[in-house]
């Protein structure tokens, strides 16, 4: 383990009976890296979290955290992270300041501490003048803020964000990234999952889990270079889905998905894509408006990365 890394994982697993829920995976993240972990519901990313929180024991292979061994001892892991979960993990009872001050009393800030990094918390959740409002009463948004301060108060070298703006409006998810930007260029690593594809654009690397398993990891251009000249834009007017559905079904289609009014097609790697477009496209008896090659977004990775024909 290098000075600049932060976590170093080597063939991890994780098992519940039979069943496989982190499979054979091994990566590292750097100091002040926001590594990205991505994957549809069940792939895994949580219980690595959890693994990597000292929160669960790996049934094999082995990780260092901070530069401890989270198999050998995972309670001095702890004390050390920052973690904010999918959900609003503060008390809605509770106002402002009396989370704040439960919090930092859990890590054991002193008075002194605690009253400058509370004072911290609160300004960079936008809520200076509200510290008695109960977070019951707060917008979503501001409740996420609120919950990142809560979990930066002893200034953790590593944060762990699990899905951090699920259902937050689109402004305020832009707010926190940039909040999460701030801290990065900090030298605060930060380790995130999301299934927000805009957001992930943020990372500076990522990792795509499929089935407990390492499906890709590079950076988002890196992940979107093994899909160039692989994705044929199709304008098709109405019913893009319906055609969508049509289209999955012909041989040499990866998949295809709706994007607005246009269809998104992702073509078997060694195919023309054009030309393979227009020969589905013709099968199906469609005229579409226009057929093109586009650059693809990593929601085609993921899409293809899941389909296991990626790269």
């Amino acid at each position: 383990m290098t000075e600049s890394t932060v976590i170093e994982v080597e063939h991890l697993s994780r098992l519940f009976g039979k069943f496989r829920a982190v499979d054979d995976i091994s990566f590292s993240v750097t100091r002040g890296e926001i590594f990205g972990f991505l994957g549809a519901n069940g792939a895994g990313k949580t219980t690595t979290i959890r693994i990597l929180c000292g929160l669960l024991s790996p049934t094999s292979g082995k990780g260092r955290v901070l530069d401890i061994d989270i198999g050998k001892a995972p309670e001095r892991v702890k004390p050390l992270l920052g973690y904010m979960s999918q959900k609003f993990s503060l008390y809605p009872d509770l106002t402002v300041s009396e989370n704040l001050e439960l919090y930092g009393g859990l890590y054991g800030l002193s008075s002194s501490r605690l009253a400058q990094r509370r004072a911290f918390a609160v300004e960079m959740a936008g809520l200076v003048g509200q510290e008695a409002v109960l977070c019951a009463t707060l917008p979503l948004g501001f409740k996420q803020r609120l919950a990142l301060g809560a979990a930066l108060l002893h200034e953790p070298k590593l944060l762990f964000l699990d899905e951090p703006t699920a259902g937050v409006a689109p402004r305020a998810r832009r707010e926190f990234w940039t909040l999460i930007r701030s801290l990065a260029s900090s030298g605060t690593t930060v380790f995130v999952t999301s299934h927000y594809m805009d957001e992930v654009e943020n990372c500076d690397r990522i990792v795509l889990m499929s089935r407990g398993r390492i499906a890709a990891l590079g950076t988002p251009t890196e992940l979107k270079q093994g899909l160039v000249g692989r994705i044929v834009r199709i304008e098709c007017g109405q019913e893009p889905a319906r055609l969508a559905r049509r289209l999955r079904a012909h041989e040499g289609v990866v998949d295809a998905q709706p994007f607005g009014s246009a269809i998104h097609l992702i073509v078997a790697p060694g195919l023309d894509p054009i030309n393979h477009a227009r020969k589905a496209l013709a099968a199906l008896e469609e005229q579409p408006r226009s057929v093109e090659v586009c650059q693809p977004t990593l929601e085609d990775v993921f899409i293809s990365v899941v389909s296991g024909v990626a790269r």
